[in-house]
Parts: structure tokens; sequence; C-alpha cells
């Protein structure tokens, strides 16, 4: 009791030093008292280690790779258990503290801003893989796991997990957002590989989204609380163990790339594998402006068309026939000769430009600033808002290549701009809204992939209605009467 008490008074001491030295902002939405007594709690917790203060790790959890400002919270604490978060969310919501959660912070849609300032919980130091059942194709981890961390511990084993989104994310994060990427038409996103989460609710409380401990591979028992928090974005609880479906590494891959006249070419020829029922593993999509791009970045000469970039997963005789049915397809709508990859090295070299597809738009104008726009629509409508959505920015002089995951009808302009240009910032403020309302109207979503976060909540209520958007905000309200959980966020 005695060394309890020495440390609340050490840190209570070393909270006022820090203020009289100007350590804090002073512009915080928490009330300096209520931040004051929580953090000697806090530190109780996690220890004066665990509990952070300094203005550069609260600005560097106040972000993520997205164009909204840095919105740092008051505290980061780095929990190193499931017992931890539960016993500072109870801190938290005593205190009525924010509480957001953070992975590694590759989110694109300002999902870890910390508008109300609050607490970020960073959950890196929960970075074990705990259980691992091969002949059962699942497993379990803690939300400091990253996608390319598993599949390295997976190595061996002969399984993989191939939800892709690019960046190297968290699994817990991936699953906060419903991320999916390159593979998905085969593997299908997060919400489909998914099978039961530990969470965290606001008030410290521990529950399993499918039963402590359940991992079957299909269920109707019940609600599906599980998908309900994928997707939720941090709002209704901290997702702390997440257990995910695994698949056989396959016996052969291969990859090529193919030009077309037209995007509606590339399109249709993505419709007629998909309806052939060739199971492709990937299938993108680059328009011109991006193939030139990713030529300059990379030093490739693919020809300056829009552009598909296959993969097909499978037995040695399977390929052959997956390949043979696509070829003929392409050719049908005018595709050229598949350039092909097959050795590890080649198809590591060909993806690679796909995934630079970024950082090769960026090389268009040096010195600028990224943002991704993400809606996805029927396929069917895949060519029509493609050709409107390029004369649109065309008519606005603006930088947007085109990017997508064609054969779920899930597109990204990367849109290059000076943020320190206040006219260029606003035609590519309007030009996002504009394109999201246009795969509204063709019955899309405002985001494939990449969720609302800050930017797309009045998005979202066009896309849903007010009654759904009602029902959403009373399970909020259930799960979080306080409104602790990253407030501001979706809804």
């Amino acid at each position: 009791m005695t060394c309890v008490l020495f440390r609340q008074t050490l840190c209570q001491y070393r909270f006022r030093l820090a203020s009289s030295c100007g350590i804090y902002r002073k512009h915080y939405s928490v009330k300096n008292g209520d931040l004051e007594h929580a953090l000697s709690a806090l530190r109780s917790v996690s220890g004066d280690e665990g509990v952070c203060l300094g203005s550069a790790v609260r600005d560097q959890h106040g972000r993520d790779e997205s164009v909204h400002r840095c919105r740092p919270p008051d505290v980061v604490v780095f929990p190193r258990c499931v017992e931890e978060v539960s016993a500072l969310a109870k801190i938290c919501h005593h205190h009525r503290l924010p509480i957001i959660p953070f992975g590694t912070g590759t989110g694109l849609e300002g999902g870890v801003g910390a508008l109300k300032g609050g607490v970020c919980f960073s959950l890196r130091k929960m970075d074990q893989v705990l259980d691992l059942h091969q002949e059962d194709f699942d497993v379990t981890v803690e939300p400091g796991v990253t996608r390319k961390a598993l599949n390295s511990y997976l190595r061996d084993t002969g399984l993989w997990f191939p939800v892709d989104p690019g960046a190297d994310a968290s699994l817990c994060g991936m699953a906060a957002t419903s991320a999916s990427g390159t593979n998905a038409v085969r593997y299908g996103t997060m919400r489909e590989n998914v099978l039961n989460l530990e969470v965290v609710l606001a008030d410290g409380t521990v529950f399993y989204t499918a039963g402590r401990g359940r991992r079957p591979r299909k269920t109707s028992a019940g609600y599906n609380l599980t998908n309900l928090f994928v997707g939720s974005e941090g709002t209704l609880g901290l997702l702390t163990k997440a257990t995910l479906r695994l698949y056989g590494l396959p016996e052969s891959m291969v990859s090529a790339v193919c030009s077309f006249p037209s995007v509606q070419a590339a399109v249709d020829s993505t419709v007629q594998v998909l309806q052939a029922g060739v199971p492709i593993a990937r299938i993108e999509f680059l328009d011109d402006v991006m193939i030139e791009a990713c030529n300059r970045f990379n030093a490739l000469s693919y020809p300056v068309l829009p552009t598909l970039f296959l993969e097909f997963h499978g037995s040695s005789g399977s390929l052959e026939e997956q390949v043979t049915i696509t070829e003929e397809i392409t050719r049908e709508n005018g595709g050229s000769d598949f350039a092909w990859a097959e050795d590890e090295e080649t198809r590591s070299r060909l993806w690679k430009a796909r995934h630079d597809a970024w950082y090769s738009a960026l090389a268009l104008r040096p010195g600028c600033k990224a943002y991704s726009t993400d809606v996805c629509v029927p396929l069917s409508r895949l060519p029509q808002i493609i050709v409107e959505t390029k004369h649109d920015l065309i008519r606005n002089n603006l930088t947007g290549p085109i990017a997508g995951h064609v054969g779920d009808g899930n597109f990204h302009c990367i849109m290059v701009l000076d943020p320190e240009d206040p006219d260029e910032v606003q035609r590519v403020q309007e030009f996002t809204e504009r394109l999201a309302r246009r795969a509204l109207a063709m019955d899309g979503t405002c985001t494939g992939e990449h969720g609302v976060g800050l930017g797309k909540r009045a998005l979202l209520r066009e896309e849903l209605g007010p009654q759904a958007m009602e029902i959403m905000q009373g399970l909020k309200a259930t799960l979080d009467p306080k409104n602790l959980m990253n407030p501001g966020k979706v809804l």
C-alpha cells in the first residue's frame, strides 16, 4: 500500500511539473482535473512506462495516413494484456475520458483522431499469436499482430491469411475497418474471415462475440455479433483478440498483365471471367494515367492503356484451365497478349508495381500529398462510373489516377493535391463528394474498404437512410451510453 501511495504521489508531482513546463496543451477538451485524477490510476495499471504524455508520442497517435489533421489524445497508454485493457477502460469510464483504439495508424479516413481528447489505447505491445489450429484452418491473434507478422509465423505450416489491404496493418485494426484488398475477389474481406472476437466494452466488460473459445466454420446461433463489431471502427469496443480463418497455400501461383483498348473492354473481361466460374485470386484494374505513373516510378514499359493485373492460384492442372479460359475471354474483348510472371521473384516485381500505385501517383507531383477515394458499385455499373469520373477529373483539372479491385466493383482515385492551395483542396473535396454520390446513385456505397471515419459521416446517412441510422445509434447508446468509444466517428 505504501508503494502504491508513493507511486500515486510521484505521478501527481510529475503531472504538475509537466504542466508547469508547458508539456500539456492548454486546449484539452478533457478537464485537467479529470485527467490528473485519472493519471495515477492509469499508471497503477500499466506502470510509468505504459503511460505516455509526451507531445511527440501523442501526435504520432493522433493521425493516420489520411489527409485529416492531427488530433492528439491527452495521454497514450500501452496495455500488455486484456486484463490491463479492461482495467484501463474502467478508469476511463469512471472519469468519462474518451477511449481511442490504435493499431498501426495505417487507416485512411481519420479514424484515430482524438476529437474530444481522452486516452489512446495503443495495442502494439499485445503482439502474440495465441492459438494456431492447423487442422482446423484457424488462428487466434492479439491486436498488435500484423498481417505480415502472421504470415511469417505461418510460413512453415502450409497455411496463410490472404486478406491484403496493401499496408502492413494490424489484424484487429483490419477487422475494425472491415478491410479487404487485392485478394478479396477469391478469399473475401475481413467480414468473411473473422470467426470470433474478444471485445472490451467502454465500461471494461470483456465478452466474446461468438462465445468464449468458439471457432466453428459456420453458425446460425443467435445474432451475428461478430459482424456487428467488424467494421465498427472502434466506436463500440476495443478488439483484443481475433480468431481468423486460414487457407492452404496454393500449390502454384501465376500472374499476368493484359492491356485493353477501353475501360469497358477491361471490365467486360472481368465480368465474363467471373461468370465463367474461373476462381481468379486477384484481378486489379489500373487506368492509363496510373499505368503511366507506375511506368515512370518503377522503370517499366507497359502500354499506356487501361490494364488488368491478374493472379491465378491452384494446382498445375487447374491453373492451365483457368489461364486458357481467361486468355480466350480477354482476347475476344480486344485484350493484348498476356505478359506472364510465373516465378516468385517476377510475380513480386509485377505486384510491387500495383502495390506501389500510391507512391507512383505521388511521384507525379513531388512535394504534394495524396488522398484515396474508395467507392464501390455493382460490376455492371463500373465502366460508366469510371468513365464519368475520368471526365470529372479532366474537367476540374485534378490529378487522380485510378486503381481498383475490379472483381469487386471497388476502385480508388488517388487524388494528388497541394494542401497549401485552398482552391485545389476545395475542388478535391467537392470532387470526392460528387464521386461518392455518383456511386450511391448507381446502387453502390461510399466506402468499399476504408471505412467511414471522419469524412463520410454525412454520406453514410445518405446511403443508409434515417431508419438504419437510428438503429445504429440505438446500438451505440446501448453498448456505450456515455459515448466514450472513439467519439465523433462513423455516426
